[in-house]
Formats: C-alpha cells, structure tokens, sequence
C-alpha cells in the first residue's frame, strides 16, 4: 500500500489515522525525515487517536525508547543508530505486540527487519513551504 499525503500542519489528524489503518493492531513504524519534519509530532497525534495525552509524548532523544503504554514505543536513534537498538536491548523489544516508532532509521534497521521477517510501514516526511509531505508504504 502507498498513500500521499500533501497537508497543513493542522491537519495531521488525517494522516495519523491513515497510519492506524494501515497498522490497525500495532506494527513498527520507521519514521524518516529531516530534522524538525514532524516525526514526533506525527508520533503524539497517533497517540491522541488511541488515547494518549499527547502533552505526555515526548522525543525519546536521549533515552532511547519511550514507553507510554504496554503496548505503545517511541523510539530516537539519532544519535546513537542501529547500535542503539542492540546495546540496549530494544530489538527483541520490537517483537513483542504493540506499537513501535521508530525515528531515524537506518538502512542497518531495515536489513535486520528483513532478516527476522517483521514486517513494518515507513512514513517519509518532506517540508514544503506551509505544509508537509507524508509518504506512507508498507516495506
């Protein structure tokens, strides 16, 4: 599946629950775009969709992973990549149910998600003068 989505900021609810359909029992999600895209603000509306406060969801950027329900994971691999992931444990995390997104992943991510058979959605944020570009496809 592939949509597009060429929106104001304030309409990001559309998108939020595009993604909820596409991951309507939890999955991964790879977040990818530039710095200040929109990739935890995507990340607070999903949440506001499955009832979470979204004043309580915040970048995960140097903690890594956040947890704000059993069932719902936001993680940052900014600043330290795939290796993150693996030194602290989070991979095996990824199996288990719920929903997990992820920002900045990488191409190492991906392969290792290919290799173990997750199946996950990318969403690719651009930034286009008063809007935003939401590419969004299973892998």
């Amino acid at each position: 599946m592939y949509r597009e989505f060429e929106l104001k900021k304030s309409e990001i609810d559309t998108v939020a629950k595009a993604i909820l359909e596409l991951l309507p029992h939890g999955g991964i999600l790879l977040l990818k775009g530039d710095l200040a895209s929109g990739k935890t603000t995507l990340v607070r509306h999903i949440a506001a969709v499955l009832g979470i406060k979204k004043e309580a969801v915040s970048s995960p950027t140097f903690s890594v992973m956040n947890a704000y329900r059993s069932d719902f994971f936001h993680y940052d691999i900014y600043q330290k990549g795939f290796n993150g992931i693996l030194e602290n444990g989070l991979f095996e995390h990824l199996q288990q149910a719920g929903y997990h997104f992820i920002e900045w992943a990488d191409e190492e991510l991906e392969a290792m998600l290919k290799r173990y058979a997750l199946p996950y959605a990318i969403v690719e944020i651009s930034v286009v003068p008063n809007k935003r570009v939401y590419k969004v496809y299973n892998a």
